[in-house]
């Protein structure tokens, strides 16, 4: 039996945080009348209370307005508390609100750790510099109302009870950022507290195409199940989960419809790391390789379950270090080819060069078929489900931040040129290209989410994203 949400518990969406000596206090000031939560400064315990404690002339607090609360982490001694202190509406999903953390702050709930021996409180306080690094966490996205972590088409599916469940239970695993720190909220049953936040992008626009308004959004999920910055986190574990998987799902609305395209990323799903030396590249070193086939296997399995039919681009280099990781991958793959899994090698820097991106029609036409097939999610005006997307094309590189932007933004463009002449915007032979400020605006939207990616994962913007800014217009190309 599902466990169904009190309608009346939805999530707090402003509080009050009393700071006191012993300990936090959060109120909801949204006008919802709920429940404080009382959290221990001393264990980080938590319980409901009815009202904040009385103050007194030893007991002043501190108090300041927080907009979620993102969960408990413990580390050797204590347990700390991280809450949003500000945030950002940045656009919406499905008509609900999409905020940004703009900024977030842990409270200690740590006085236990003046009884801890000397070495523990050492190592704590390396812990809390780490912490304070995690404060600034880029790319933090979460909704009040709406489920952030499923597509359009996995949104739409739910059953009725599901939708039914706290937000926090509708969520896919994978997606939820804050998953681990929730869990003892969870098990205080604190639901209303309990915020779902998802790392990634969130980037939209508007546009006039004649008397139409199109309305653009896309959408990254990073995965937190290999987490970790490119050089230290490479490949696949032996679960299949790779590092850098990302979800990205552009959607469009108009005239009433809704359409989503769904893509994903993700590192060769071998066993590999690189080891960081002082080279300008380091080397990669294949692990394990005996395991490879069972390993790439659970990947695709994964993949299948959540996706349907698998279409994998592989376009590092043919030769060097990137062609004996490609040739593992492609041997290993043979294992998994069939009808509902795909395989095709691009070497992206042979054929398109550092600026030849319009050579990217030579990809397009070897995979159009498997394109057109698997196709896109769509609801018509009246909400109800027109076409489904039956697969997935999974692309990477080396890093899967540069080679894999420009080509996933090719496939985003390609789509929506699509779905564009399915609502009766385009004719058969009108593309994006004919309408400049929809192309400029296109580009812009790709070129910030390529770079949103690419700075969670290395630290920098996309090398090649002032290509797709300014001058990438691959559709045009390739309908010459």
């Amino acid at each position: 039996m599902m466990e169904k949400a009190d309608p009346s518990q939805k999530l707090y969406t402003r509080m009050r945080l009393w700071e006191f000596p012993d300990q936090y206090v959060v109120e909801p000031t949204d006008g919802s009348c709920g429940s404080c939560l009382e959290i221990s400064r001393m264990d980080g315990s938590m319980k409901l209370i009815d009202e904040v404690p009385e103050c007194s002339s030893v007991r002043v607090p501190k108090i300041q307005t927080v907009f979620g609360v993102i969960g408990m982490l413990k580390l050797l001694a204590g347990s700390y508390l991280l809450v949003i202190t500000e945030r950002e509406c940045v656009g919406s999903y499905f008509g609900h609100p999409i905020f940004k953390v703009s900024s977030m702050k842990f409270f200690p709930c740590d006085h236990s750790l003046k009884n801890s021996p000397a070495e523990q409180k050492n190592m704590e306080a390396q812990f809390l510099a780490l912490l304070n690094v995690a404060e600034r966490t880029p790319g933090l996205y979460f909704s009040y109302d709406v489920n952030l972590t499923l597509s359009a088409q996995r949104l739409h599916d739910l059953g009725d009870e599901s939708k039914l469940l706290p937000l926090w239970r509708q969520a896919d695993p994978r997606f939820l950022w804050n998953n681990y720190m929730m869990e003892v909220m969870i098990d205080n049953k604190l639901d209303p507290f309990l915020l779902p936040v998802v790392q990634g992008s969130f980037h939209n626009f508007q546009s006039a195409i004649g008397k139409d308004i199109i309305d653009i959004t896309l959408i990254a999920r990073r995965c937190n199940r290999r987490t970790g910055t490119r050089m230290w986190r490479r490949g696949a574990d032996s679960d299949g989960f790779v590092a850098n998987f990302v979800e990205s799902e552009q959607i469009i609305q108009m005239k009433g419809y809704t359409a989503s395209f769904v893509q994903v990323r993700g590192s060769i799903p071998l066993l590999w790391n690189q080891i960081v030396d002082l080279t300008y590249k380091p080397k990669f070193e294949i692990v394990r390789i005996i395991e490879a086939p069972r390993v790439v296997e659970r990947h695709y399995l994964d993949l299948r379950k959540k996706y349907g039919n698998v279409l994998s681009i592989d376009l590092v280099n043919k030769h060097g270090g990137e062609g004996h990781l490609s040739e593992k991958f492609a041997n290993a793959m043979q294992h998994v080819v069939g009808e509902d899994a795909k395989y095709l090698h691009f070497d992206f820097h042979h054929i398109c060069g550092h600026v030849h991106f319009e050579r990217l029609s030579i990809l397009y036409d070897q995979i159009e078929d498997f394109f057109i097939k698997n196709r896109y999610f769509l609801l018509n005006e009246k909400g109800e489900k027109v076409e489904l997307q039956l697969g997935v094309v999974r692309t990477n590189c080396i890093d899967c931040l540069d080679r894999t932007n420009v080509t996933q933004s090719m496939l985003g463009r390609k789509m929506l040129e699509f779905q564009l002449r399915r609502l009766g915007i385009f004719d058969a032979e009108e593309t994006i290209s004919s309408h400049p400020n929809l192309d400029e605006s296109f580009k812009i939207l790709w070129a910030n989410h390529g770079d949103d990616i690419s700075i969670q994962y290395s630290g920098t913007p996309a090398l090649k994203g002032d290509f797709v800014r300014y001058r990438l217009s691959c559709s045009a190309e390739i309908e010459k």
